[in-house]
């Protein structure tokens, strides 16, 4: 799906992104916590990972508390009540329950009353995709405002037995306000999204669904658990993410010293060097906090987005690039004027 600068510009509307927050648990596993349990070290993670800390999820923490919690935020940010969002979009894998919609309990929890919920499911790409819904509404004229979060608790379908693959996750929540304008703003100038079905064996869960449903013994008990093929991941994850930069920037007529800021999804702190350097970013285009929460799927660009902005490093009139990468597989990207 491509949504074109040339096409937005014959609508009257504009998708302006208005507030962001963020929520994580208070829990943190550091990587001298892992050495406790499994043969690794600070060392080895740090050196393949860039990742130092996760938030991890209590008995008290769920995917839609964080995701309450981020929106509240995001709203004081962007000084709206919860009354005034028409539209909310929950991007997660982890979700409160089979059903209803993890999105459904978060217009209760907030008192968001007069907005109609729901969840999508794109894993890592979920907030890009999210994202791009709630772009169709706000420029179609059909809303004045979303609120689109991802949030997840991966802590639940993670195998801490797995040294491979358990040292890459954490939980958390990230939420943003996107509201109507006039068309002299530009707001979400461009975004892009893919799917490759043919590669879910590259990152999956495979229980419990109609494949393989609650009540059926399955083959192998860890199929509960998350399973990543990482070095496939690795370089499918860099091709196609400097596929969709070189889309945006020719798209949108920018060079690479014209975006402010490259926030990419926390995937894994050495592909998004390797990105970065195919595409000559400098290290102060690149915004990386993957050292302190771990890999959140979708929940990684909102946190990482919202820190971005409370730390000044991005101001309004800059220009910033969302790029995704993860299970689907899918793959999207944002560039956006704030």
């Amino acid at each position: 799906m491509v949504n074109d600068p040339t096409t937005q510009a014959q609508s009257r509307y504009r998708a302006v992104l208005a507030g962001t927050g963020s929520a994580v648990p208070k829990k943190i596993l550091t990587n001298e916590d892992f050495t406790t349990f499994l043969d690794t070290s600070d060392e080895w993670i740090t050196s393949r990972t860039g990742i130092k800390v996760r938030h991890i999820a209590d008995d008290e923490d769920t995917t839609a508390t964080l995701a309450a919690e981020a929106s509240r935020k995001a709203l004081a940010d962007a000084g709206m009540d919860a009354t005034e969002i028409e539209l909310i979009i929950t991007a997660t894998i982890t979700p409160e329950m089979v059903f209803p919609a993890t999105a459904c309990f978060v217009q209760d929890m907030i008192g968001a009353v007069n907005a109609w919920a729901f969840d999508i499911s794109a894993a890592c790409s979920g907030f890009v995709y999210a994202l791009s819904i709630a772009q169709q509404f706000i420029i179609s004229g059909r809303y004045k405002s979303a609120l689109v979060i991802g949030a997840e608790t991966l802590s639940r379908i993670t195998d801490y037995t797995d040294r491979g693959s358990c040292i890459l996750f954490g939980d958390g929540a990230g939420a943003a306000i996107v509201k109507a304008a006039e068309s002299g703003s530009m707001g979400l100038m461009y975004s892009t999204s893919f799917s490759d079905g043919r590669g879910w064996t590259s990152l999956n869960c495979l229980a419990y669904g109609s494949r393989y449903p609650v009540g059926k013994p399955l083959a192998d008990p860890k199929m509960v658990y998350m399973n990543i093929q990482g070095r496939e991941i690795y370089h499918l994850a860099v091709r196609r993410i400097v596929e969709l930069v070189e889309e945006c920037l020719e798209k949108c007529h920018l060079d690479i010293e014209q975006i402010k800021m490259f926030i990419p999804h926390q995937m894994n702190a050495r592909i998004i060097e390797s990105v970065g350097k195919r595409l000559k970013f400098s290290d102060e285009q690149i915004f990386i906090n993957i050292d302190k929460y771990g890999n959140t799927s979708a929940a990684s660009i909102p946190i990482a987005l919202d820190e971005c902005r409370r730390l000044g490093k991005i101001q309004q009139g800059d220009i910033i690039l969302l790029v995704s990468f993860g299970g689907g597989l899918t793959w999207g990207a944002h560039v956006i004027q704030l």
